[in-house]
């Protein structure tokens, strides 16, 4: 009888260890890409982006959730760095901000080459896999960093951005976010305006991953319905396990499903718990529900590391993925669910991303089985299949007294028609007349 009652725990431990094991000998082979991680944010409100200051080497920076030796315990081998700026540089200095924030993106590779590997693509990643490096991708976070201009959603791109957050925690002039759904804000799009869509078309064109993280229901539905390609949340987690406007609900689950998209688990506490506390356990549960509800292939990993206040026990920063992954394992999850979760399912939405970029959909036979009943013709001048989006937003839609308005017909310009011209200066000739 006493035999048994140490044994128990003696045998906890030893299968706890097993796990342990797996997990990281599966990460060996398929690290861990993370959808979400807002070193960047520190790294400027800390230092200003000075990264040869002394105190911003990520190889002992201290008081952060992400630094080398973490990211290199946790087996994370795939990172979508957060180039983010706040709301309230919304029609002020947005575009000014994120491009300092994608900048200092490749200035964390060019520094740091052995670690980081910037890459703007599938292949990117799975050659960074490849020479042990962590694939260091941008994720701009917030469609205000467009200031509503596919021009900037463009040069963006160009830049290395490979997800757009359609909103941050603000609307746009053309999609609505999430506090619309609190009462905090007001519609305005009703999810998506008729530029909105034309942002997601271009994204579709580029080859941006959508991210639907932030954004009101109505826009998840809208932009699910609207592209041709499957797309992410980069840091959201199941509403029906805690009951937060930024977590995904049930019939978007199912959207997810049909469309072959991802959702990227989210470890801040309110979205996990909906408390101030929260533990492994619990995003573990996340993981399971949005399994369950919207299949394997749809789950993935969000950290939302040094964006967030507070971190699940166990969770603490980017070296404790091994422990989740085997918290996983104990729960059998397959192996092949394992690492569809930790990079697989990612890069199968990456490459269906480039895929529609490379192709041209059209209508195909409801028995071809692709989704929403088309197939992907790949002509040989690819690039030219789809032309780009070109109309601008409507003026009247655009904010701030700061902006000019060049290139807008409707708009005051020196360039009148001499009738225009003619018109305006009859009142002013009549009091001269008067006088």
């Amino acid at each position: 009888m006493w035999t048994s009652w140490w044994l128990w725990p003696l045998v906890a431990i030893c299968t706890a260890d097993e796990f342990r094991e797996q997990a990281e000998r599966i990460m060996q082979g398929t690290p861990v890409i993370d959808g979400h991680n807002d070193l960047p944010w520190q790294l400027l409100t800390s230092f200003n982006n000075q990264l040869r200051d002394a105190r911003a080497n990520l190889t002992s920076l201290a008081h952060t959730h992400t630094n080398i030796p973490k990211l290199r315990a946790g087996l994370v081998g795939g990172q979508f760095w957060s180039a983010y700026t706040p709301c309230d540089t919304q029609n002020k200095d947005a575009v000014k901000r994120t491009l300092e924030q994608i900048d200092v993106i490749h200035r964390m590779c060019q520094m740091y080459p052995e670690t980081f590997l910037c890459v703007t693509s599938s292949e990117g990643i799975r050659q960074a896999f490849q020479e042990g490096k962590v694939a260091s991708l941008v994720g701009v976070e917030g469609g205000h960093s467009i200031d509503s201009s596919l021009g900037v959603l463009r040069a963006l791109y160009h830049l290395g951005m490979r997800y757009l957050t359609l909103t941050h925690s603000c609307n746009t002039p053309w999609a609505d976010n999430w506090l619309v759904d609190t009462g905090e804000d007001e519609a305005q799009s009703q999810g998506l305006s008729s530029f909105g869509q034309s942002v997601v078309k271009e994204m579709n064109r580029l080859g941006v991953i959508i991210d639907l993280a932030h954004v009101s229901v109505a826009t998840m539905k809208a932009a699910l319905q609207l592209s041709k390609a499957p797309v992410i949340f980069s840091h959201s987690s199941a509403y029906r396990l805690c009951g937060h406007r930024r977590n995904v609900p049930d019939d978007v689950l199912e959207l997810v499903n049909q469309t072959g998209s991802l959702v990227m688990v989210n470890f801040y506490n309110d979205y996990v718990s909906c408390r101030a506390e929260a533990n492994l356990s619990q995003v573990a549960d996340h993981l399971d529900y949005i399994k369950k509800v919207a299949g394997a292939g749809a789950v993935g990993f969000g950290g939302d590391y040094d964006g967030v206040s507070r971190l699940p026990s166990g969770l603490e920063d980017v070296s404790k993925y091994p422990d989740l992954i085997a918290e996983l394992l104990r729960r059998q999850w397959t192996e092949a669910e394992v690492k569809g979760a930790l990079a697989e399912n990612l890069l199968r939405v990456f490459e269906a991303v480039e895929q529609v970029r490379s192709c041209l959909l059209r209508p195909a036979p409801p028995h071809a089985g692709d989704r929403q009943g088309t197939t992907c013709v790949c002509p040989q001048a690819s690039d030219h299949t789809q032309t780009p989006e070109e109309e601008p937003i409507p003026l009247d839609k655009l904010e701030g007294s700061c902006r000019t308005t060049y290139g807008y017909s409707g708009a005051p310009s020196l360039h009148r028609p001499p009738g225009t011209l003619l018109a305006s200066l009859v009142p002013l000739l009549f009091s001269l007349y008067l006088l």
